[in-house]
């Protein structure tokens, strides 16, 4: 078997140079899968000719202390095994990763690209800037020219049609809404399970997110709703909307376009959008140009990118991404029993939340408080409606003020901070954790939670801070000399440059204290 990344062995192209066209002028990078068995069974044989890099251990291992973190070498060697249409993707994705996102990104996966901005930037802005958006995409990036692109509504509608982003954008047809709605990757705090209890080693990569894989946009577009109805509505007991994206996905050695569903039910209740906007502005390339779904208060995956078909149908989707990816195991299943029909489909995001800064192991002097901010979430509906810290690892809780909520959204998080009182010195766990209208909260520890493919961390989030009080006078003083010294207290693993006492002042507290020994 071929080694893992990053030792992979430079990919080789076995006989000939397969050609897989483009489906239409104008459309860069897709190729239609679905529709075509033949191609795709032509696809699937050419892929089992090779040999793929072994997917990297970063679970049982520590993680690379690099960025990209990970590179995803064998998925980039599944492009280059299909010939130019797809071998191109993986340099075109990283281009717009470099045009359209912040420099100091979180390349938490080069290709297909995850990523997410610094933790402390993101929780500055109530809506996510468009350059620190995060993104978990699932292939390539295609590249469609905006006049070019059309999109069908197929399958179980009245009167099935092709409708042009002008249509869309026509006020006459459609009503135009703007939205403010969190997406959130259900992959988010993934680390937390990585570093306590290792799942799934999918080969998609079940990447190591941090607290990022979240943020908050105002969409603009249409309700999908709208949508279905100028096609005169659903027929023949139609439950389902399926949504196709025009990125290659791969799942063992097989081939398919990116596709989901949602149930008319969340379509039906104005919670499904068309979107072309993202913050006043035109997608992204990144982000699904020239549309895509947004689904509001479910799992990221369903608001599919690059939009080229939306298909009515009877029952949710049998697409690999809707029956085989997403799913929630007890903590009984793992590699041992686990099977696609003994999870269930992740679809409302539960609640959750994150302390974004302090960071993890910072070391923080301070004078009796120390400031925390983070984010609060809640999906299907639901909405945080008070945030709780702790300084002790969750015994004694501290309301976060209302006043330090952001503004309440149906569809969005909630930024907060708290001055927190800290008496104690030394390693202390500070936790956070939200409830939302509904009266719902987060799972104590990371174990409660835990589920073999290492989706939704939503237990209380944990981090270790360093204390230092400077109105201890002991710490006063100390922090007294090494300023006189020209020497920082940080980091506190580095050994201190001086004698702690002199004998003097040993002398004086051993006396003081009655000496090492007992009198008798």
């Amino acid at each position: 078997m071929a080694p893992a990344e990053p030792n992979a062995i430079p990919f080789r192209t076995q006989g000939d140079v397969p050609f897989f066209a483009e489906e239409r002028e104008g459309w860069k990078g897709y190729v239609e899968w679905e529709k075509y068995p033949e191609k795709r069974k032509r696809a699937e044989e050419i892929l089992a000719n090779y040999d793929f890099p072994v997917p990297p251990e970063f679970q049982l291992e520590p993680l690379p202390r690099t960025n990209p973190i990970l590179t995803g070498e064998r998925w980039k060697q599944y492009h280059y095994a299909l010939g130019p249409t797809l071998e191109k993707l993986p340099d075109i994705s990283w281009k717009y990763v470099l045009q359209e996102k912040s420099a100091d990104m979180i390349h938490v996966l080069q290709f297909p690209y995850n990523g997410e901005p610094p933790r402390t930037r993101l929780v500055e802005n109530e809506i996510t800037p468009n350059k620190d958006f995060f993104v978990r995409n699932h292939g390539g990036i295609p590249e469609i020219n905006p006049s070019a692109y059309t999109f069908d509504i197929s399958g179980l509608v009245k009167n099935p049609q092709r409708l042009t982003l002008a249509d869309l954008k026509n006020e006459d047809l459609f009503p135009r809404i703007t939205k403010t709605v969190t997406l959130q990757c259900s992959g988010t705090r993934r680390i937390e399970q990585i570093q306590q209890y290792p799942g799934d080693g999918d080969e998609l990569i079940n990447a190591p997110w941090g607290e990022g894989a979240i943020g908050a946009a105002k969409w603009t577009g249409v309700s999908l709703k709208k949508v279905i109805k100028r096609c005169g509505g659903l027929v023949d007991d139609a439950a389902h909307l399926e949504f196709f994206g025009a990125d290659s996905y791969f799942k063992k050695k097989k081939i398919y376009n990116y596709v989901v569903s949602v149930p008319w039910r969340k379509v039906k209740a104005n919670e499904v959008m068309l979107a072309w906007e993202m913050n006043g502005e035109p997608l992204p390339k990144i982000h699904g140009f020239p549309l895509r779904a947004v689904v509001f208060g479910y799992i990221g995956a369903r608001s599919c990118k690059w939009l080229y078909e939306i298909r009515a149908i009877k029952h949710e989707s049998m697409a690999p991404v809707q029956k085989k990816e997403y799913l929630y195991y007890t903590p009984q299943v793992g590699k041992q029993n686990t099977l696609y029909s003994n999870g269930f489909s992740i679809q409302d995001m539960p609640v959750s939340s994150a302390i974004m800064t302090p960071l993890d192991k910072e070391q923080i002097v301070h004078e009796g408080k120390i400031k925390l901010r983070g984010w609060a979430y809640s999906g299907g509906g639901h909405w945080p409606i008070r945030v709780e810290v702790s300084g002790d690892g969750g015994s004694v809780w501290y309301e976060v003020p209302y006043e330090k909520l952001s503004t309440k959204y149906f569809h969005a998080w909630r930024l907060w901070e708290i001055e927190l009182p800290v008496d104690a010195e030394g390693w202390l766990e500070f936790c956070v954790r939200t409830w939302d209208n509904a009266l719902n909260t987060q799972p104590t520890y990371v174990r409660s939670a835990w589920n073999w493919d290492l989706h939704v961390t939503s237990s209380c989030h944990r981090i270790k801070v360093y204390s230092m009080n400077k109105t201890r006078p002991l710490t006063a003083k100390r922090l007294k000399q090494l300023e006189d010294k020209g020497i920082s207290i940080l980091p506190i693993t580095h050994p201190m440059e001086f004698d702690l006492e002199t004998d003097e002042e040993y002398e004086v507290a051993m006396e003081a204290r009655g000496g090492r020994d007992p009198k008798e």
